[in-house]
């Protein structure tokens, strides 16, 4: 079978990393194509090297750009790509622009499509990657589901017959990465700086946080007024927005770094005392890291990381401080994102349903 993966930024290069292995595993034709959506090396180029995923079969090289110019480039180059490789199956992930543009140009030329990371809601349409997932589920032939939550809600949405739960790949390929971090084969990013519990591990750059200059603002006094040093991991869109709103990144308690490659990445979470993040698989990995989180938005699509305590949401400068500072949740055996084996499931449900399309 021919299974087409269309990926573009740095979570989707994690998940894609246990779906390259399961799929030559299960001895399919794997085509990877990159949108460019993500084309800093230290968003791209070190996933595909660090994660062992095979070098993409074609590039589109969009780059950065509004939603709407970023998504019509890369509509107007998949068309020639989907007909140059004839895909089975376009897979596509989570809730980028490439994931909306891969799902719609296949639609439109018949091809089949599987959307990994489905049924995730955060029910605030001011995002664009609420609109991105819904639009996309409700393209697809095959929803696949992270969760019993997610489950639920495409069940509400009249999506039941095309949704099936397959865990999520993320916690794959995250306990494979803990798994060789632990047992010592990767160093720690910040060894000589900052001791293991003592600082936190932040990452901002979603629009919401960083286009409005006075939350951006306050976002950056909160991480500077900590109790312990923040390394913040700055994305190149949060350095240019805060040069724009002439705000001042470094200073205090705050410190910032270029983004770590992956296993770093796992690393400098273990060692740390929280993570503070607007992301979304950052909330996710921190919870099974067993990592206490504070993440800066009013709403999350990983709900069960606040049922369990060990995510909080705070927005004001007050909310975000008195979240850093909070005692350690509960130790928790829960595993509402699945076994490490859901790579395994989605590549077995996608040539079921797909193999006789």
């Amino acid at each position: 079978m021919k299974i087409m993966s269309v990926v573009g930024a740095r979570p989707q290069f994690v998940k894609l990393a246990p779906i390259a292995h399961a799929a030559a595993a299960a001895g399919h034709e794997h085509i990877i194509v990159h949108t460019g959506q993500h084309y800093d090396p230290l968003l791209s180029d070190v996933f595909f090297r660090d994660l062992g995923i095979p070098t993409p079969d074609a590039h589109l090289d969009v780059g950065s750009g509004s939603h709407g110019a970023q998504t019509g480039a890369m509509l107007s180059k998949m068309d020639d790509i989907l007909h140059q490789f004839k895909p089975d199956c376009v897979l596509v992930y989570g809730d980028t622009n490439s994931t909306l543009a891969a799902a719609v140009s296949a639609v439109k030329l018949h091809y089949p499509v599987a959307h990994l990371e489905a049924g995730l809601r955060s029910f605030n349409r001011a995002m664009p990657e609420e609109h991105n997932r819904v639009l996309t589920d409700h393209a697809a032939d095959l929803c696949l589901a992270p969760t019993e939550t997610a489950m639920r809600h495409l069940d509400a949405e009249g999506l039941a017959a095309s949704s099936v739960l397959v865990g999520d790949v993320m916690t794959d390929v995250l306990f494979q990465t803990r798994d060789s971090v632990l047992a010592g084969s990767t160093p720690h990013p910040f060894a000589g700086e900052f001791e293991a519990g003592a600082y936190y591990l932040a990452t901002i750059h979603r629009a919401e946080s960083t286009n409005d200059p006075a939350r951006l603002a306050e976002i950056a006094v909160a991480l500077r007024n900590a109790d312990k040093p923040v390394v913040l991991l700055a994305h190149p869109r949060l350095r240019v927005k805060a040069e724009e709103h002439g705000i001042k990144l470094d200073g205090g308690s705050l410190t910032t770094r270029d983004p770590l490659a992956y296993p770093e990445l796992v690393k400098a979470v273990l060692a740390s005392a929280g993570v503070v993040t607007d992301s979304g698989g950052l909330q996710k990995e921190a919870f099974l890291l067993r990592v206490p989180c504070t993440t800066i938005r009013t709403e999350t699509e990983w709900v069960e990381t606040i049922e369990l305590e060990w995510n909080v949401l705070a927005n004001t400068s007050d909310e975000i401080s008195a979240a850093l500072t909070r005692a350690r949740p509960a130790d928790t055996n829960a595993a509402p994102y699945g076994d490490g084996h859901a790579a395994e499931r989605a590549v077995a449900v996608i040539a079921r349903t797909f193999s006789d399309a």
